[in-house]
C-alpha cells in the first residue's frame, strides 16, 4: 500500500491541495452567509458568541496546510513534476555563464572594470595621504611616491582604448561570435537533435524529484531540458576562455616588470638597513606591502577600456533574452509555484534553494511518519506506538507490595536434603505479590509515543495531587502562604532546562528523573492556580455558607473548591503544554525512548524529515490533550462565564 501511495503521490497531493482551496473558499462563503442570516441577542463580550464556528476551524486548518504545501514546493512537485529537472538544466547554463555575467552590469550596477578602477584609485589616494603623513626621510618619500605614481599611471593605461592590443580585441570578438552561435543554437527548434536511446533510458531510470537522496534528478528528461543541458558545456568553455583574456597589450608588460623590480629592490634595501630601528623598518615594510598588494591587482589586467567589452556584453544580453524566451512557461512556474527561491546547480547535482529546501514537503513527512509507524520498522528498533502481550501476573506484581507476604504467619520454607521445596501459604502469597504465577496475557501499549505520554501523565498526576491541596492551603492560611510562597517562587522562575542536568545526574537516565522534573514543573503551576482560585472566591458566598451553619470542611468542599475549579483546570491545561516541552528536553538530554529521544538522534544525523515528524507528533498530541481538557472543563464547570 505504501508503495502504491508513493507511486501516485503527485495525484494525491494535487487532489488534497485543490480540496484545501475549495474548503477554504467554502468555509469563508458559509461564514459570511451565516453572519448575514444568524439572529442572536448575544451582545459583544458574551462567551456565547464564541461557541461553534467549525467552518472557521476548517478555514484555519486549510490555510495552514495550503501555506505548507505551497512554500515547501510540494504543490509544485505535484502539478509540475518535470519543472525542477528543467530548471536544473537551466541552472547548469546559469552556472556556466556566471563568470562572464559577473563582469558586466547585468546583475550589478557597475561594470566590473569600473568597480576595480574605482577601488584601486581609492587605495592609491589613501597611499599618497599616508605617505605624506609618514615619518619617512625625504629620499624615501620620493622613492615610494614615484612607485605610487607609476601604479596610478599603469592603472589609467589599462582604461585607455589606444593601449588595447589587436590580439586582445580579436579574442574578445571571437568570444562574442561564439556566444552568438550558442544563441542561434538555443533558438533552433531542432537542436540538439534526437536523443540517444541509452541517454533516454538512463534519464527515465533515475529516481524522480525527491524520491531519493539525490534531491533533483540530474539527467534531462524533456526536450527543453536536453537543449539547455547540451549548451551548458559549450557556455562553460566560452566562459573559461573569456576569463583568461587579460588587457596586457602595448608596453604594459614591460612597465609591470619594471615596477615589480623596483618594489623588490626597495624591500631588499630595507632588509639590509642597519641604521633604522625595528619599528621604523616595520613601518616601511608595511607600506611597501600595501604598494605590492595594489600592484598585484593591477598586474591581473582585468580592467579594460570602457567600450572594449561592448560586443561581448551585447552577445550575452542576446543570449539571456533567448534563454528567457526558451524557458517559456517555466518562468511562471519558477516565479509562482516555487516561491522564495529557485533550483541551483552544484558540482554534481541540483538542489532546491529557499523555503523548499528547509521546509519539508507534507507528502514526504507523511511518508516518513507512515514508515516509522510500522511496528516492524519503528525507530531504532522500537515502534512509535504499538502493543505487546503482557502477563497479568506482571501487573499484579507491580501493584501488590511484597511485604504483604511477610504479614502471613509462619516462616518461609527451606529446601529439604533431597533438594525439594514444600510450598506453604506464605510462599504462595509471596509468589502472588511478586507476580510469580502463571496467568493469561493481555495487550498493553508500548513505543516511543506511549513512553512519553506515561511520563507526562505521571509527572502531571503527582503535580496535581500535591500542588492543588497546597495551593488551597496557601489561599486559606496566612502561615502556609508566608512559609511556602518563598520556596515555590524560589525555584519556579528557573527554566526547567536549568534543573534538568542536575536532576538527571542525581536520578540517572531512567524515568524517575524525567518524571520528577515534570512534577516540579506541574507542581509550581498547580500551586499558583489553586491559590489564585481559593483567594478569588467571593466573600459573600463564604459568609452565606457560614450563616447557614456550614463547617470548615463543608465550606472548602462546597464553596471554595467549586469556585477554584476554573483556575485549577486552566492550570492543568497550562501544565500539560509546559510538561510536553520539558519532557522533550529531558529526553533529548538523557533517554533511550520517547519523542525527544527520536528528535535528538535525528538531529545528530541531520535527518530533518524525522525532526519534522516529531514536531508534528508533539503538536498533534498537544492538541489531543488540550481537546480532552476542553471537554473536561465544559463538563465540569458548565457555569463558567454565565454567573
Amino acid at each position: 500500500m505504501i508503495s502504491t501511495i508513493a507511486e501516485h503521490r503527485g495525484f494525491i497531493v494535487g487532489f488534497i491541495f485543490i480540496a484545501l482551496i475549495l474548503g477554504l473558499i467554502g468555509s469563508y462563503l458559509y461564514g459570511q452567509r451565516l453572519i448575514r442570516t444568524e439572529k442572536t441577542d448575544a451582545v459583544f463580550g458574551n462567551p456565547e458568541r464564541a461557541l461553534g464556528g467549525w467552518h472557521w476551524v476548517i478555514a484555519g486548518v486549510s490555510s495552514i496546510l495550503l501555506v505548507w504545501f505551497y512554500f515547501s514546493w510540494d504543490a509544485a512537485r505535484s502539478f509540475f513534476p518535470d519543472a525542477a529537472n528543467e530548471l536544473c538544466q537551466v541552472a547548469k547554463v546559469d552556472t556556466a555563464i556566471n563568470p562572464m555575467r559577473s563582469v558586466f552590469p547585468i546583475d550589478s550596477r557597475l561594470l566590473k572594470g569600473t568597480s576595480l578602477l574605482a577601488r584601486d584609485s581609492t587605495q592609491i589616494d589613501l597611499l599618497e595621504r599616508n605617505l605624506a603623513k609618514a615619518a619617512f626621510s625625504d629620499s624615501e618619500k620620493a622613492e615610494y611616491g614615484a612607485l605610487v605614481s607609476r601604479l596610478r599611471s599603469t592603472l589609467i593605461m589599462l582604461a585607455a582604448p589606444e593601449n588595447l592590443s589587436d590580439e586582445t580585441a580579436e579574442k574578445l570578438a571571437d568570444i562574442s561570435t561564439r556566444m552568438d552561435v550558442a544563441t542561434a543554437r538555443l533558438a533552433d527548434a531542432t537542436f540538439p537533435g534526437e536523443p540517444d536511446s541509452d541517454m533516454v533510458a538512463k534519464a527515465l531510470a533515475q529516481p524522480g524529484w525527491g524520491e531519493s537522496s539525490t534531491e533533483i534528478p540530474d539527467l534531462p528528461v524533456t526536450q527543453r531540458g536536453r537543449k539547455f543541458e547540451a549548451l551548458a558545456d559549450e557556455i562553460a568553455a566560452i566562459s573559461k576562455d573569456f576569463i583568461k583574456i587579460k588587457n596586457t597589450g602595448g608596453s604594459f608588460t614591460q612597465i609591470v616588470d619594471e615596477i615589480n623590480s623596483e618594489i623588490k629592490a626597495a624591500r631588499a634595501v630595507l632588509k639590509t638597513n642597519s641604521v633604522l630601528s625595528d619599528d621604523e623598518i616595520k613601518a616601511r615594510d608595511n607600506f611597501l606591502r600595501q604598494i605590492n598588494k595594489i600592484f598585484k591587482r593591477i598586474d591581473d589586467g582585468t580592467v579594460f577600456p570602457p567600450s572594449a567589452l561592448d560586443g561581448v556584453e551585447a552577445s550575452i544580453v542576446r543570449f539571456e533574452a533567448e534563454k528567457s524566451a526558451q524557458k517559456g512557461t517555466l518562468k511562471l512556474i519558477d516565479a509562482i509555484a516555487m516561491p522564495s527561491g529557485t533550483v541551483v546547480a552544484g558540482a554534481t547535482a541540483c538542489s532546491e534553494q529557499g523555503s523548499g529546501r528547509w521546509l519539508p514537503k507534507p507528502s514526504d513527512t507523511l511518508g516518513t511518519l507512515v514508515k516509522i509507524s510500522d511496528p516492524d520498522v519503528g525507530y531504532k528498533g522500537i515502534p512509535l506506538l504499538w502493543y505487546q502481550p503482557k502477563p497479568l501476573a506482571e501487573m499484579v506484581g507491580f501493584l501488590v507490595p511484597d511485604w504483604i507476604a511477610d504479614l502471613v504467619p509462619g516462616e518461609y520454607p527451606r529446601h529439604k536434603p533431597d533438594g525439594t521445596i514444600d510450598e506453604n501459604l506464605k510462599t504462595r502469597v509471596l509468589n502472588f505479590a511478586t507476580g510469580n504465577f502463571p496467568s493469561m496475557s493481555i495487550p498493553m501499549p508500548m513505543g516511543h509515543i506511549w513512553d512519553s505520554i506515561l511520563r507526562v501523565l505521571a509527572g502531571l498526576f503527582c503535580g496535581i495531587l500535591l500542588g492543588v491541596p497546597l495551593g488551597l492551603f496557601m489561599g486559606l492560611s496566612r502561615f502556609a502562604k508566608g512559609f511556602f510562597d518563598p520556596l515555590i517562587e524560589l525555584y519556579r522562575p528557573v527554566p526547567p532546562l536549568a534543573w534538568a542536568p542536575l536532576i538527571l545526574t542525581i536520578f540517572g537516565i531512567q524515568d524517575d528523573g524525567k518524571i520528577f522534573l515534570l512534577f516540579m514543573v506541574a507542581f509550581a503551576i498547580m500551586v499558583i492556580s489553586a491559590r489564585t482560585g481559593a483567594t478569588g472566591t467571593q466573600l459573600s458566598k463564604i459568609h452565606a455558607a457560614h450563616s447557614l451553619g456550614a463547617s470548615k470542611r463543608q465550606i472548602i468542599r462546597e464553596v471554595i473548591l467549586p469556585n477554584s475549579l476554573p483556575e485549577i483546570l486552566t492550570g492543568i491545561r497550562i501544565s500539560i503544554g509546559v510538561c510536553w516541552g520539558t519532557l522533550v528536553a529531558a529526553e533529548m538530554l538523557a533517554g533511550t525512548t520517547g519523542i525527544g529521544f527520536v528528535e535528538n538522534v535525528a538531529r545528530k544525523q541531520s535527518d530533518y524529515e524525522i525532526i519534522w515528524v516529531t514536531i508534528l507528533l508533539l503538536g498533534l498530541l498537544g492538541l489531543l490533550f488540550d481537546l480532552i481538557m476542553r471537554w473536561v472543563i465544559h463538563r465540569s464547570i458548565p457555569w463558567r462565564g454565565k454567573g
